[in-house]
């Protein structure tokens, strides 16, 4: 595998043609030991895997890239073609192969690898084609990265993150979902569609499962700060729970509109991935609702279950699980979204 940019080059008769080009340094030091490369690795290169991966490059988020797949010939050609976009791109040195010793030493595993969603195809009916795959990919990830972050993207992704949890054998904090962090950027995007505004300046989650059962957590949507719902209140302005409900179904509905069109969706969770490996591997403590083990937290108990709540990521993965507002109607619906994925976990026998 050629190294992206790093390789030395021999001239006639084996001379090292970099000694030729650059004069050496006098009275060198050797690099500090505390300084540190970032390495993520990316398991799977279909469309999504493709779309994390170039979203990785373009926003420099590592300093090595790790690709792999099962088919080494789109594997290499991914690569190469990675790599031939090198003068345009920050320095990132892109291997791949289809062994797992290419991840060796990964701060960060993105497990995109998994039967494509079919157009009508709810993504907890992906669940047992996926399963048995995760235990060819988490044992030997573990094995080569012992002390890395996994994040599963794979769908249905909340009890694969429980699988990957559960085959890996790390702590809970290390391992995390993208889980509704997506549908809360559509989210986002809609209620600031509604309003006129500016997605960025809109404050809301979607959390639960990344699917049918997630919860709109109406109650403490904010607009620039100010708290939607008690504003309408206060200014005595109707509102009619229908709209807000037809809202949260345009973003049930959003992901299937996608793929019904495309066959498949890609840019939008490249965008989202990166956004989480930023605040891990950058320590930027931000608070992105994601797939995490919600035992103990908001009256869920019963099991242990991975689904979506608002937490902060640093670079120890989950530092914490936000502990916000929810009113009764909400928390009962996060409760029955547990119930919803802990039943079909119930079936795997791990």
């Amino acid at each position: 595998m050629q190294k992206s940019g790093s390789s030395s080059v021999l001239g006639p008769g084996g001379l090292d043609l970099s000694q030729a080009f650059f004069k050496p340094v006098q009275n060198t030091a050797p690099p500090s030991p505390t300084k540190r490369q970032t390495k993520i690795s990316v398991i799977g290169t279909g469309n999504v895997g493709m779309a994390i991966a170039q979203t990785i490059l373009t926003q420099d988020l590592a300093d090595e890239l790790a690709l792999v797949d099962a088919i080494p010939d789109k594997l290499r050609g991914e690569m190469l073609d990675l790599q031939h976009a090198a003068a345009f791109l920050p320095r990132t040195n892109i291997r791949a192969s289809v062994d797992y010793s290419v991840t060796v030493g990964s701060d960060l595993c993105i497990i995109t690898a998994g039967a494509r969603q079919n157009p009508g195809e709810s993504r907890l009916s992906l669940l047992q084609r996926n399963v048995s795959l995760f235990s060819k990919i988490i044992p030997p990830l573990a094995k080569h990265s012992p002390h890395a972050i996994l994040m599963v993207v794979s769908n249905p992704v909340d009890v694969l993150t429980y699988v990957a949890w559960k085959l890996s054998g790390f702590p809970v904090n290390r391992v995390i979902g993208t889980g509704t962090n997506l549908d809360s950027s559509r989210f986002r995007f809609l209620i600031a569609d509604h309003l006129d505004v500016n997605a960025q300046d809109v404050q809301a989650y979607i959390v639960g499962e990344h699917g049918d059962s997630s919860v709109a957590l109406w109650s403490s949507i904010s607009v620039g700060g100010v708290p939607i719902l008690s504003f309408l209140e206060k200014q005595q302005i109707a509102y009619e729970k229908e709209t807000l409900e037809k809202i949260h179904k345009e973003v049930i509905n959003s992901a299937y509109e996608v793929i019904s069109l495309k066959n498949y969706t890609s840019w939008a969770i490249g965008y989202s991935a990166a956004s989480l490996a930023r605040s891990i591997l950058r320590d930027q403590r931000k608070i992105h609702p994601v797939s995490v083990l919600a035992k103990g937290f908001y009256g869920i108990d019963g099991g242990d279950v991975f689904l979506s709540l608002p937490a902060q990521l640093g670079r120890g993965g989950v530092l914490g699980v936000t502990n916000i507002h929810l009113n009764e109607e909400e928390a009962q619906r996060l409760r029955d979204s547990a119930k919803a994925i802990l039943e079909v976990q119930s079936q795997l026998g791990l």
